[in-house]
């Protein structure tokens, strides 16, 4: 699980983070990120639709990119906000397949 600090909890900025944020397309996610300030840790929010399948599939799906995220946080990235999107493709795709996604999220937020 992720600790409070790293998690977006308002709706507001879910909002902010959709509207403005540069959009970072994967095979199973939609991210949108931006930069915070230098020395802010990184936060992570997540919308999983009923597009992606029943309750059981969002909340494996939820859980696993959950999982992926706490690892960049515990590697001690900081310095962004992130909102994943994930896609109805999601639900059939691995563990393997997600934590490339937020991996490769994390290599542009970097670059940026």
């Amino acid at each position: 699980m992720l600790a409070k600090a790293n998690r977006i909890t308002s709706a507001d900025d879910y909002r902010a983070l959709v509207r403005r944020g540069a959009k970072v397309a994967g095979a199973h996610t939609v991210s949108y990120i931006r930069p915070r300030d230098e020395g802010e840790s990184a936060r992570f929010g997540f919308i999983v639709s009923k597009k992606v399948g029943k309750a059981v599939d969002r909340n494996l799906v939820r859980r696993r990119l959950k999982a992926a995220c706490r690892g960049i946080v515990d590697d001690g990235t900081i310095g962004f906000d992130v909102v994943v999107r994930a896609l109805p493709s999601a639900a059939d795709a691995g563990w393997d397949a997600l934590e490339a996604d937020m991996a490769r999220v994390v290599r542009k937020a970097r670059s940026r």
